[in-house]
């Protein structure tokens, strides 16, 4: 009943179609409630159970009752306030007429009529009672039912004793008198499951523009997934990121992208209210150039907060690239393991570089660090890369015995790797490419000013990058050097991969080393690189971080506004477009003759929280627009949503995993009435309804 009016005869049926107000805790005027109510269900509730699942809506109230309120929706009542049920009076009297009629004319129908009610509203409350402890269990991802366990031996029938010993007399009465398993808990969480899926999108309608971001391919029980999110500011202009979800992968590219989008649709959603979409995997380029085609308002865009040089070598094709950060990715789990590690590490360093003091303590600083996802990842990797070998030698061939097996196993596989000089050479390309996009990526990882900045910046980035394609023979020639060099101090063999060899066995002397790497490492690199940045960087992704220099800081130190054409491109945002010049004059003369101690919010967080936005409902409506784009940095600096994810899917045992168990505890925090999955339960289980 939470979401729903409380008097029988209401006519606002329908959840959320009127405000709703709670019973007092008051015993008192609890009481007078209830006498008003007219409702047989709410008699033998105690005050508490009262204010916790019963509301009374505000059509049942007097004006005089409500402490006035310029939006409706935030009506306050009056400490004081009873309702008054006039019209529900009439209509209880003409049902009472109706009642003694049928008593005259068959007193055992209507003990029957009077009973049937009876039951099914306690078998409703015993129904509700297991959606509670399955939400309880969701939130804490914890299984209802192990593998092959009997069926008094579960999660979900150990809580369903304990709540019914605890449970009040009505409670334990419809838990006694219920002849429902509790041990066929599959059916319930199924329903349970699309019950807060269609909360979680109700969310969405309400809260208007969204946009949609998918993770990395994830296996779940032997199938292969994509996590699906949807981002959105609220109604509190909160920017919230909801996990909507897993995409099964199966079949072509083309098939899937077309599953895909029919899912969409069928969630209901308003996809012209897609503001954008960023993508993690490859898999998904082809759902992202049919929802472009589709929906051109829902632009590409990077997510933020993953590093942007990492992301993009993340999409790159050759072995070589994916060597090296599957190699770093080794390095950072093997010095996390311990700290004596970093301390072998760090003397390691200390012998490469005597004379060099301060270099080496810049290094070991920055080793200490996640330094592997930062953007100088490739820079770092490269100067450390003999110390680094010095070091995994040192511990693989463990002279005094100080590292165990398994360590010592990891570190002759990280030397294994950075041995070859395919690595090496890959490594020296992506350090050398991603350099013309690292202050770009750390621009974007800023404030709002910095990202305006970095807008601005994209055309030099790209004319640099084609002018290293254009002459991609002197560039790599000047690479493929660096990378002998290297090489040659490490006592690396310098040769072509012996996988490509293994490929084309027929004339392995006809290889040239350069060509070789010129043609499948250095150039197609470059050309990513170019073709990544143009396709997530275009037109109108770079008017809307352009549209950042609004918020009050960046406006204080640039002292401008943003170019009318960029602010148009949220025109669909705009309550009252006729009027956005002179609002954005305003806006501009409020922030930009402020002193420069004053503390201005710096992103578009803050900007929303501001009191005086109510005034400028245009600049309002834009800065929601960009705090639902992927590449907006979030709320709190960090993915809390997409790390608790990667911690449910590390952390749960393979046999426990489970799809419908993750979104529910992804979503346990989801608002709702549980009236109606019992409703949607009881009518897709007609058989089980009745006890």
């Amino acid at each position: 009943m939470q979401n729903r009016c409380a008097v029988p005869s209401c006519a606002a049926q329908r959840p959320n179609s009127r405000p709703l107000f709670r019973f007092p805790l008051d015993p008192d005027r609890s009481e007078k409630w209830v006498s008003r109510c007219q409702n047989p269900d709410v008699l033998s509730r105690a005050p508490e159970h009262l204010y916790k699942y019963y509301r009374i809506c505000a059509h049942h109230f007097e004006p005089s009752a409500f402490n006035v309120s310029g939006d409706p929706e935030e009506s306050v009542l009056k400490s004081d306030a009873v309702p008054t049920l006039a019209e529900e009076t009439v209509s209880k009297v003409c049902v009472c007429v109706c009642v003694c009629v049928r008593v005259r004319a068959s007193a055992h129908t209507v003990e029957g009529d009077v009973q049937a009610p009876a039951e099914e509203s306690q078998h409703r409350e015993y129904l509700k009672s297991l959606f509670e402890i399955l939400l309880l269990l969701g939130g804490q991802n914890i299984p209802p039912n192990g593998p092959g366990e009997g069926c008094g031996s579960t999660n979900f029938q150990a809580l369903m004793e304990y709540q019914k010993s605890c449970a009040d007399g009505v409670r334990q009465k419809s838990c006694e008198s219920s002849k429902e398993s509790p041990t066929q808990s599959a059916p319930m969480v199924e329903a349970l499951e699309k019950w807060v899926h269609h909360q979680l999108l109700e969310e969405v309608k309400q809260s208007g523009a969204f946009s949609i971001i998918t993770d990395d391919v994830v296996e779940l029980s032997g199938e292969r997934c994509v996590p699906v999110f949807l981002r959105f500011v609220d109604r509190r202009d909160v920017q919230q990121d909801r996990f909507a979800g897993f995409w099964s992968l199966g079949g072509s590219e083309e098939r899937l992208a077309t599953e895909l989008l029919s899912e969409l649709e069928e969630w209901g959603l308003d996809m012209k209210q897609c503001r954008a979409q960023a993508h993690s995997s490859r898999n998904m380029q082809t759902l992202a150039g049919q929802l472009l085609e589709r929906y051109p308002q829902a632009f590409l865009t990077p997510r933020s907060p993953p590093n942007l040089n990492l992301s993009l070598a993340g999409g790159m094709a050759p072995a070589g690239v994916q060597l090296v950060l599957s190699t770093l990715r080794k390095m950072e789990a093997f010095f996390s393991q311990s700290p004596l590690l970093q301390v072998e590490l760090d003397n390691a360093i200390s012998i490469y570089f005597p004379e060099k003091e301060e270099a080496a303590q810049e290094l070991k600083e920055a080793c200490r660090s996640n330094w592997t996802g930062q953007n100088e990842a490739f820079e770092v990797a490269a100067q450390i890369l003999e110390p680094l070998l010095l070091c995994v030698d040192s511990i693989h061939d463990n002279e005094e015995m100080r590292w165990s097996d398994e360590v010592a196993n990891a570190a002759l596989d990280i030397s294994k790797a950075i041995t070859s000089f395919e690595f090496v050479m890959a490594l020296v390309v992506l350090k050398n490419t991603l350099a013309l996009t690292r202050a770009f990526g750390a621009n974007l990882r800023g404030q709002a000013a910095d990202r305006h900045f970095a807008a601005s910046s994209l055309e030099a980035v790209l004319h640099s990058l084609k002018e290293v394609s254009d002459n991609i023979d002197v560039y790599h020639e000047f690479w493929t050097d660096e990378a002998i060099n290297l090489a040659t101090a490490m006592e690396i063999p310098i040769k072509v991969p012996r996988a490509f060899l293994r490929k084309h066995p027929s004339a392995p002397g006809a290889v040239r080393l350069e060509s070789h790497y010129r043609d499948r490492l250095s150039a197609p690199v470059v050309q990513h690189v170019i073709r990544e940045l143009t396709r997530l960087f275009g037109e109108q992704h770079l008017g809307a971080l352009k549209c950042l220099s609004l918020v009050p800081l960046a406006m204080a130190q640039q002292r401008g506004a943003p170019e009318p054409q960029s602010v148009l491109s949220f025109h669909q945002d705009l309550p009252n477009a006729a009027v956005l010049p002179e609002e954005l004059h305003c806006w501009q003369v409020k922030w930009s003759k402020q002193a420069d101690g004053d503390a201005l919010p710096p992103d578009v967080h803050q900007a929303l929280r501001l009191a005086d936005l109510r005034f400028f409902p245009n600049v309002r409506g834009i800065f929601r627009a960009l705090g639902v784009l992927p590449s907006s940095s979030p709320e709190d600096g960090s993915d809390v949503a997409y790390r608790r994810l990667q911690g449910l899917l590390e952390n749960t045992p393979d046999p426990f995993k489970s799809k419908s168990l993750i979104f529910l505890s992804m979503n346990c925090d989801v608002v709702g009435d549980l009236d109606e999955a019992v409703e949607a339960y009881s009518k897709a289980h007609p058989d089980s309804e009745w006890p």
